[in-house]
């Protein structure tokens, strides 16, 4: 599913016209990705909660030249589904 059929999906089951629909979906991601950003966590109680992880740095290899290289320490986001999506997906 893309953004498009996901905007659709929510202006039919929400009764929303498709712009309404994509303004809302705009304003949630926008709202998750501020969250994130500032390092909280967001729960969404019944689907899953959103985090900002730290991954420490760490030592490769360049699959092309076999060359050993540095890899930084990063943020990742980590996402964690919760106990209905779960049983929803099983």
């Amino acid at each position: 599913m893309n953004k498009t059929e996901l905007v659709n999906a929510i202006a039919e089951q929400a009764n929303l016209s498709k712009v309404e629909a994509k303004a809302a979906l705009d304003a949630t991601i926008e709202a998750i990705s501020n969250a994130l950003a500032q390092g909280d966590k967001v729960a969404l109680i019944g689907f899953g909660t959103f985090a900002v992880a730290e991954k420490a740095a760490r030592t490769g290899i360049n699959p092309r030249t076999k060359e050993t290289i540095n890899i930084a320490a990063r943020k990742v986001v980590k996402f964690k589904p919760g106990a209905e999506l779960g049983e929803k997906v099983k």
